[in-house]
């Protein structure tokens, strides 16, 4: 497997593991599926997005890198994760991640926040704690899961010394 910069021919591979994760509805905020046409528009909007291929060239993982905020804040960066269901239990999220705070670091940034990680999004949350997150509190209430029940959200950082 490697992880590297999205190539236009990944694409429709990256789409097709963003919205299982949309769709699963209970991990990222977006409610609509991306189409070719939008998915090759957000990709391209972010600060660095990074795929996970097989050795056949199949995308089985991705991330989204890109600012946090704005002007005093815009050191602060923010990242989302997706790896296809078919493909989990192989470390390709951890791969991920590290590769991700390379490249934030490499793009200037000087700290890593994820603003909603689900609190039952177990997996997610031992694997950033493991890799030295620290986990800023929770928020009650601040998904809302595909069923309408809400769930708590557990924001997470990292300084990139």
């Amino acid at each position: 497997m490697t992880i590297r910069k999205y190539e236009e021919n990944d694409i429709d591979g990256m789409i097709a593991v963003w919205n299982e994760i949309v769709d699963a509805g209970d991990a990222f905020p977006q409610e609509e599926p991306l189409t070719h046409d939008t998915g090759k528009e957000f990709f391209a909007a972010q600060t660095y997005t990074g795929v996970a291929v097989d050795e056949g060239g199949k995308v089985v993982g991705l991330y989204i890198l890109h600012p946090n905020n704005v002007g005093r804040c815009g050191h602060i960066c923010n990242a989302s994760y997706a790896v296809s269901s078919k493909c989990r239990g192989r470390h390709i999220g951890e791969k991920l991640v590290l590769d991700c705070l390379a490249q934030a670091k490499k793009h200037g940034f000087g700290v890593l926040q994820f603003n909603a990680v689900v609190e039952g999004n177990i997996h997610a949350r031992h694997l950033y704690e493991r890799l030295g997150f620290t986990q800023l509190g929770t928020i009650p209430r601040g998904f809302r899961m595909k069923d309408g029940s809400f769930a708590n959200i557990c924001p997470y950082y990292k300084e990139l010394a």
